[in-house]
């Protein structure tokens, strides 16, 4: 008798091993649990199947499938969309087309916030006129340069020099600026992403994107 109990869960076998070093492992499984037991030559030990047999590993079913091949699409589009957008306007901005600069302080807030990125395209592409936000070249007194500033036109022109203020500001610039110091016209506004293209934010970002594209290859294989 191997495994033992009332009458009706009683299991016996019979027989010999081909060879006299064989080792047996018998497992029922009913709705009283699992029994096992492990046949040796040294005799029969009750056991649980678990410390001899690895568990059998989880089928991957066809949803999880489709779900994981739908991911790695989405990452595959998102990621050549971004490569291709980045490859534009690299090329537009080495032909002097536009520009991208990083917001440092909140003068302009709400329109643009600290953090955010601007996108500049020059005069001569883009007359600006009162009510644009224009990004130009601050200067002291003694025309010596400070800071380029990114604020908004409420009054006059090109020739005379324009007034200009931060929407968060009481009070309008000191600086008139005119065509030479206005080195573009705000054409579009990128919400925060300058927060994470400071070198800290990049020393961590670049890591776990690699670890991410790595985790993505290396489930390539399960599917």
């Amino acid at each position: 008798m191997i495994l033992g109990g009332e009458n009706e869960s009683q299991i016996w076998l019979e027989g010999s091993p081909l060879q006299p070093d064989s080792n047996i492992l018998i497992t029922v499984t009913s709705t009283s649990g699992e029994h096992s037991a492990f046949i040796s030559s040294h005799g029969v030990t009750q056991i649980k199947a678990g410390q001899l047999v690895d568990a059998v590993p989880e089928v991957q079913t066809a949803e999880s499938k489709r779900k994981y091949a739908g991911a790695q699409r989405v990452m595959t589009i998102s990621g050549y969309a971004i490569a291709i957008v980045l490859l534009i306007f690299s090329a537009l901005s080495f032909g002097g087309v536009v520009k991208a600069r990083i917001v440092l302080t909140g003068s302009m807030e709400p329109a643009i916030s600290t953090g955010d990125i601007i996108i500049t395209t020059p005069i001569t592409r883009k007359e600006p006129k009162v009510g644009d936000v224009v990004a130009y070249q601050a200067k002291r007194f003694n025309g010596e340069n400070v800071a380029v500033f990114s604020h908004r036109i409420v009054s006059g022109d090109l020739q005379s020099g324009f007034v200009v203020k931060g929407d968060a500001n009481k009070s309008p610039d000191n600086q008139k600026p005119k065509a030479p110091d206005i080195l573009g016209v705000v054409i579009f506004v990128i919400p925060f992403l300058g927060n994470i293209l400071t070198p800290k934010a990049l020393f961590l970002l670049v890591p776990c994107i690699f670890g991410l594209w790595l985790i993505m290859d290396a489930m390539k294989s399960v599917v």
